[in-house]
C-alpha cells in the first residue's frame, strides 16, 4: 500500500520591522507589546527591537534590509536615517509632528491635560506649574496643552524656565540648584505638572535635599507612568496612566496598512490616557477650610458604602445649606457631585478588573444597583460600563 505523504504548510517570509523605542521604560515596554501583539494577530513579521549604533543611540543597522519602522524619533538623525531608505514609518511621539509623510500615532495631548488638572483640581489647588527642562526627548505640546487648559479654567500657571537651550551638558549639582531656585520662587500649596516620570522624581528627589514637604507644600503629578520610578520615588508619584499598549498596537496597525500601499495619514491618530493613578504625590487637600476638608476626607474614605449628602452632615457640624454653599465656593460642585466623582472614579478603576461583573463594580463603587451606575457612568463618560470594559479588552 502507497504511503502518502503531508506535505508541511507553505509559510509566508517574515518581513523585518525595526522598532526604535526604548526598552528601559514602561512606556516603552508597553508599546513594543502592543506592536508584538498586532503582528501575532495580523502581520507576518520580525521585530527588531530597540536597535542602537556605537553611541548606544536608536539608529537602523547598516546592511539590515527591512521593510518599515516604528519609532519614537528623538533625532534629526533618526529622520534622516528612515528618508535615505525610502522606508515606511510610523512616529509613537510628536517630537517631529511636522515631518510629512510619516505616519503618527500619539498621545492625546489635551486630554493628558484635562485628567491631570481634574485631578488636582479635585484636591482643591488654585495654583499650578509645570515642569520640563529643556531637552529633544519631548516635544513642547505637552506643556502648551497643560497651561491652556490650565488658562481656559481662570488660573494661572507658572513654567519651568532655567534659560539655557535643550543639549546642554550639566552638572547635578548644577541642575538641583536651578531647579530648588525655581521652586523657592513658587507660592505654596502648589500642584506642579511635570512631562513625565523621569523628572517627576527629580523634582520629588529636589524637594528631599531641600527640606520641602511632598503633599503638603508641593503635589507632583507626573506626566506618564514608569512603575519603577513611580513607586519608589519618596513619596511614590501619582502619574498619568497612557495607553501605550494600545499606541503601539495602533502603530502597527497604520504601518501595515502602509506596506501594502496606502499613504501615510496626513493627520495622526490620537490615543486618549487611560487616567491618573493617585499616589502619595498628590494626596492632600488644599483648602484651608477645615469641615471641607474634614468632609472630602469622609467621602474619600466612606464612597463604597453608598453614603449620601445626610451621612456628611452627620460627620460635619453644619447645616445642608451652609455645606452645599461651601462646596461650591471652594470646589464648584455640590456634596452630591463630589460623591458622584468619586464613585465613577472609583468604579473607572474597577472595571480593570475583568473578573468582577458589572454588578460587582457597581456595588464596590458604593452604587445601589447596576441600573443606576450604568446611567450615571454614561452620562458622564458617554458610554455605558461594558463598552469602556470592551475598549479595555480590545486594547
Amino acid at each position: 500500500m502507497p504511503i502518502t505523504v503531508t506535505q508541511p504548510e507553505a509559510t509566508l517570509p517574515m518581513e523585518s520591522i525595526a522598532v526604535l523605542v526604548e526598552t528601559e521604560t514602561s512606556w516603552g515596554r508597553e508599546v513594543i507589546r502592543g506592536i508584538a501583539k498586532y503582528a501575532q494577530k495580523h502581520a507576518s513579521w520580525h521585530l527588531l527591537i530597540d536597535p542602537r549604533d556605537n553611541e548606544q543611540r536608536p539608529a537602523l543597522p547598516d546592511g539590515w534590509q527591512g521593510k518599515g519602522v516604528i519609532a519614537r524619533l528623538s533625532s534629526r538623525q533618526q529622520v534622516e536615517q528612515i528618508r535615505r531608505r525610502r522606508l515606511p514609518a510610523v512616529d509613537v511621539d510628536d517630537v517631529y509632528e511636522s515631518i510629512t509623510g510619516i505616519g503618527r500615532v500619539n498621545t492625546d495631548e489635551d486630554a493628558r491635560a484635562e485628567f491631570a488638572l481634574d485631578h488636582l483640581l479635585a484636591r482643591g489647588f488654585t495654583q499650578f506649574a509645570y515642569f520640563a527642562p529643556p531637552s529633544h526627548r519631548y516635544s513642547t505640546r505637552r506643556g502648551e496643552a497643560f497651561q491652556q487648559a490650565v488658562l481656559e479654567r481662570g488660573y494661572r500657571c507658572d513654567n519651568y524656565r532655567p534659560g539655557y537651550r535643550a543639549g546642554r551638558k550639566m552638572s547635578w549639582g548644577e541642575q538641583q540648584r536651578r531647579v530648588t531656585r525655581w521652586l523657592n520662587s513658587l507660592p505654596r500649596p502648589i500642584a506642579i505638572f511635570a512631562v513625565d516620570a523621569y523628572h517627576a522624581r527629580q523634582l520629588a528627589e529636589v524637594c528631599h535635599f531641600s527640606s520641602i514637604r511632598v503633599p503638603d507644600e508641593f503635589a507632583i503629578l507626573a506626566g506618564d507612568s514608569d512603575e519603577l520610578l513611580c513607586e519608589v520615588s519618596y513619596p511614590p508619584l501619582s502619574s498619568v496612566s497612557v495607553a501605550s499598549e494600545k499606541i503601539g498596537y495602533e502603530a502597527a496597525a497604520m504601518l501595515h496598512a502602509m506596506l501594502e500601499g496606502e499613504a501615510a495619514p496626513q493627520q495622526p491618530i490620537m490615543i486618549p490616557p487611560q487616567g491618573v493613578i493617585s499616589r502619595q504625590s498628590t494626596d492632600f487637600l488644599a483648602i484651608d477650610d477645615a469641615m471641607i476638608v474634614r468632609a472630602l476626607r469622609f467621602i474619600q474614605a466612606n464612597t463604597a458604602q453608598g453614603i449620601g449628602v445626610e451621612d456628611i452632615l452627620r460627620e460635619v457640624p453644619l447645616s445642608r445649606r451652609s455645606l452645599e454653599i461651601q462646596f461650591r465656593n471652594t470646589l464648584g460642585r455640590t456634596p452630591a457631585e463630589e460623591i458622584r466623582r468619586v464613585q465613577l472614579e472609583r468604579a473607572k478603576e474597577l472595571l480593570l478588573d475583568q473578573e468582577l461583573s458589572i454588578a460587582e463594580v457597581a456595588a464596590r463603587a458604593g452604587f445601589s444597583n447596576a441600573t443606576r451606575f450604568g446611567i450615571a457612568f454614561r452620562k458622564k463618560f458617554g458610554e455605558t460600563p461594558r463598552d469602556f470594559r470592551k475598549t479595555l479588552r480590545a486594547e
